[in-house]
């Protein structure tokens, strides 16, 4: 999962393939232990969706845009438009059930 800045974030919300994105910090305890998990499960599915984070104090506005108060959140846009959410840390097998049910 490749971290990347508001403008390209604006950029791949816009196109046709949905987006996973991880909004975390980089001192957060819980997105240190939910970015393995996404690495993972990302590779099974990067035919369905583009998997990229955001780091929340780099991207205050992003932040603000969409409501986040608590980190790790995990979001799924789909046509420039926030489809899903998910907030705190999950084992693989919920983020996989989370993917399943909002790709």
């Amino acid at each position: 999962m490749k971290k990347i800045a508001e403008q390209q974030f604006n950029e791949l919300i816009s196109g046709g393939k949905p987006v996973v994105c991880d909004f975390f910090a980089t001192w957060c305890g819980p997105c240190k232990m939910l970015a393995p998990v996404l690495e993972k499960v990302s590779a099974d599915y990067a035919e369905k969706a583009e998997f990229v984070k955001v780091d929340v104090d780099e991207a205050p506005a992003l932040a603000a845009k969409y409501g986040i108060m608590s980190i790790p959140f995990v979001a799924v846009f789909k046509n420039g438009e926030l489809s899903a959410k998910s907030v705190g840390f999950m084992p693989e097998s919920e983020a996989r059930e989370f993917l399943n049910g909002n790709l």
